[in-house]
């Protein structure tokens, strides 16, 4: 690849990706970011949603991140985030913390804890309608 990244996905668990590629899109918490080579150094949150990149043969890799962070610099993009999965085993995660989300919701006493876990349950919905298939 002419001019190329290293980006790696890092949860606490293990490296759960490592690639030379041209370009990562990560689910910034302002909006869908693409992280190209010579990218002004830049550090996100990352909400609920998708890293989608190509690895070195050109295939397209695909992973479900709940939040985290994603560090920027020149050369590198690293996503830590709280937990990933490859697209194809998101299913279970996303149903997992939903599930997980209601049980906290119907504990919750305060109203602003309660209006940040709808609002987490909204976005999680969601990401499991365009994620999922039907």
């Amino acid at each position: 690849m002419a001019d190329t990244m290293v980006f790696e996905l890092v949860t606490p668990e293990k490296l759960l990706a490592s690639a030379e590629t041209d370009a990562v899109v990560i689910p910034a918490s302002e909006g869908e970011m693409t992280v190209m080579p010579n990218h002004a150094p830049t550090m996100t949150t990352i909400r609920p949603g998708l890293v989608k990149f190509k690895n070195h043969d050109g295939k397209e890799l695909q992973f479900l991140v709940f939040h985290g962070f994603a560090d920027i610099q020149g050369k590198s993009c690293t996503v830590l985030a709280e937990t990933a999965v490859p697209v194809g085993e998101a299913s279970g995660a996303i149903e997992d913390r939903i599930a997980t989300l209601r049980k906290e919701l119907d504990e919750a006493s305060h109203h602003e804890h309660k209006n940040a876990l709808e609002q987490m349950l909204g976005e999680l919905t969601h990401l499991g309608q365009t994620v999922l298939p039907a």
